[in-house]
C-alpha cells in the first residue's frame, strides 16, 4: 500500500475500506489543469520572496508542465490510494524530481489550496455560463424578428386570455435569461478573490506576497480573513442557485414548447433532429429533449439543497465534509452547459405553424376586454362595463359565436353605447398594436425592445 506524503504522524496504514471511501480523485481529477496553475503561481511565489531558490522553482514548474501534458495524454496513473488530484500531482511531483518537489507545500495547505483551484474552476464555468446565455438569447431575438408579425393567444391560467405576438411572448423568455445572465455576472465578481495563502485556517508565517500571487492569477483582489476563506462555499451554492432559477426558466419554456408541439395546441413542429421515436408505436414523435430539459431541472435543484444542507451545521474552519461540494457543483454546471447549448441550436430549428397561431388567436373570446375597455371611453365604468361585456360573452357561448360574428344592434342591445366604431375593436390586429404601453404587446413596442435586446448583447460580447 503506497504510503501517503501525511504519513508521519500515523503508525498503522489507512484501511483500504477507508481509502476508498475518502477518496475524491475519481471526481476532482477534472480539476488538475486548475491545480497545476494555481502550483505554478504559488512556486513562482515563492521563489519570488525568496522562500524558495529560484533553481527549485524552475524544476518545480517545469516538472508541472511535463505532468500536465502526460495527464492529458493518460500517461499519470491516478487511483484512489492518491486521495485526490492535490496530492496525486504532488506525489508524482516528487516521484519524478525528488525531495525538491517537496518544497512546493511550503506555506500552503490542501484546505487553501482546494480553494483556488475551485475558484479557478468556477471562474471558468461562469464565464461559460455567460457564453452560453448570450448564445441562447441571441436566437430568441433573432426567431422574435422572423416572427414580429405573428398574432398568438396569450395566456392566463394556460386559458385564452389576450392576443399578443409570439415575439413578445419569446421576448419574455430573453428577459428571463437576461436576468440570469445578471446574476452569472455578480456571481463571477465574488468568486473571483484569491484565497491561497490562507493555508489550513490560520495563514502562514513565511514572508508570502498573496497580492502577487492574485496579480499573476488575475484575481482582482485577496480574500480578507483566512478562516472563511477555506471554508467559504457561498459562492458555490450561488452558482447553484443561479443555475436552479435558470433552470427553472428553461423548464417553463420546455414546458410551453412541449404543450404547443402536440396535436390538440399544433403550435409549433420541433425539428426531427431534436426528437426520438417510441420503440412500438411507429407513429410517434416524441419531444425527449424538452422533456429532459424539464426533468434535469429537479436535478439542479437537487443539488443546490444537497449543497445548502452539507454546509447548515459546519463549525470553522475546514472540515472534510467540504469534499462533497464537488460532485453537486460539477453535475450542475456540467447540467446547464448542456442545456444552454442544446436550447439554443434547437429553437432555431423549430418549424411555426403561423396559420394555425393566428386563427387561435382570436378564439376563446380574447378580445372581450377591448370591448370593455370601448365602453369605458363611452364613459361607462370599467366595473359596469365588465359585467355588460361578460353578458355578451355568455349570449355568444349559448349561441355558439364569436365577439367579431355579432351585428350591432345585437351589442345595442346589451348596452346604448355600443356603436358602429366598435368593430375596429374586433379586429385582432388593431388591437394588438393599441398595447403601446411600456413593454406591451404593440409592434412598436416589441421592435423597441428587440433593438434594445440587441444593444445589451452586443455590449456584452465586446
Amino acid at each position: 500500500m503506497a504510503e501517503k506524503l501525511w504519513q508521519g504522524r500515523f503508525d498503522q496504514p489507512t484501511n483500504k475500506l477507508v481509502e476508498d471511501y475518502t477518496a475524491s480523485i475519481h471526481f476532482d481529477s477534472r480539476l488538475y489543469r486548475y491545480d497545476i496553475e494555481g502550483s505554478i503561481a504559488h512556486c513562482r511565489m515563492l521563489a519570488q520572496c525568496e522562500i524558495i531558490s529560484h533553481d527549485d522553482a524552475s524544476k518545480i514548474v517545469e516538472a508541472l508542465g511535463e505532468i500536465l501534458r502526460d495527464i492529458e495524454r493518460g500517461k499519470v496513473l491516478l487511483d484512489a490510494s492518491q486521495e485526490d488530484i492535490h496530492m496525486a500531482i504532488e506525489k508524482e511531483l516528487i516521484a519524478r524530481i525528488g525531495e525538491t518537489g517537496g518544497k512546493l507545500h511550503t506555506a500552503r495547505s490542501r484546505n487553501d489550496q482546494i480553494a483556488l483551484d475551485m475558484r479557478l474552476y468556477m471562474r471558468d464555468v461562469l464565464a461559460m455560463c455567460g457564453t452560453r446565455l448570450r448564445e441562447l438569447r441571441r436566437a430568441l431575438i433573432e426567431m422574435a424578428e422572423k416572427n414580429i408579425d405573428l398574432i398568438m393567444p396569450g395566456f392566463t391560467h394556460l386559458q385564452h386570455a389576450q392576443p399578443v405576438l409570439l415575439a413578445h411572448h419569446l421576448m419574455a423568455y430573453h428577459e428571463m435569461f437576461s436576468r440570469d445572465s445578471e446574476r452569472f455576472g455578480e456571481i463571477l465578481r465574488r468568486a473571483n478573490v484569491m484565497p491561497l495563502g490562507s493555508a489550513a485556517l490560520a495563514g502562514t508565517t513565511f514572508p508570502i506576497d498573496m497580492e502577487w500571487t492574485a496579480r499573476y492569477l488575475k484575481f482582482p483582489r485577496v480574500t480578507a480573513n483566512s478562516m472563511d476563506a477555506v471554508s467559504d462555499r457561498d459562492y458555490l451554492i450561488e452558482f447553484c442557485s443561479a443555475s436552479a432559477i435558470m433552470m427553472m426558466h428553461v423548464s417553463r419554456m420546455a414546458e410551453e414548447l412541449i404543450i404547443w408541439s402536440t396535436p390538440e395546441f399544433r403550435f409549433i413542429e420541433i425539428s426531427d433532429s431534436f426528437c426520438t421515436g417510441s420503440s412500438i408505436m411507429p407513429q410517434k414523435k416524441n419531444p425527449d429533449v424538452p422533456e429532459l430539459m424539464r426533468g434535469k431541472t429537479g436535478r439542479v435543484y437537487g443539488n443546490l439543497t444537497s449543497l445548502l444542507t452539507l454546509t447548515k451545521g459546519l463549525p470553522l474552519a475546514y472540515n472534510r465534509d467540504l469534499q462533497e461540494d464537488k460532485e453537486p457543483v460539477f453535475d450542475t454546471a456540467d447540467t446547464v452547459l448542456m442545456t444552454l447549448r442544446l436550447l439554443s441550436k434547437l429553437l432555431p430549428e423549430i418549424r411555426v405553424n403561423r396559420e394555425r397561431m393566428l386563427q387561435m388567436a382570436g378564439r376563446g373570446f380574447t378580445l372581450a376586454t377591448d370591448v370593455a375597455d370601448y365602453l369605458v371611453r363611452k364613459g361607462v365604468p370599467f366595473r359596469k362595463a365588465h359585467h355588460v361585456v361578460g353578458q355578451v360573452v355568455q349570449f355568444c357561448i349559448r349561441d355558439q359565436r364569436e365577439l367579431s360574428d355579432l351585428t350591432l344592434d345585437e351589442l345595442k342591445a346589451f348596452h346604448k353605447a355600443f356603436d358602429s366604431d366598435v368593430f375596429p375593436f374586433l379586429e385582432i390586429s388593431s388591437v394588438v398594436d393599441r398595447r403601446t404601453s411600456i413593454g406591451g404587446t404593440a409592434t412598436s413596442r416589441v421592435e423597441e425592445s428587440i433593438l434594445s435586446a440587441r444593444g445589451r448583447l452586443d455590449a456584452e460580447e465586446k
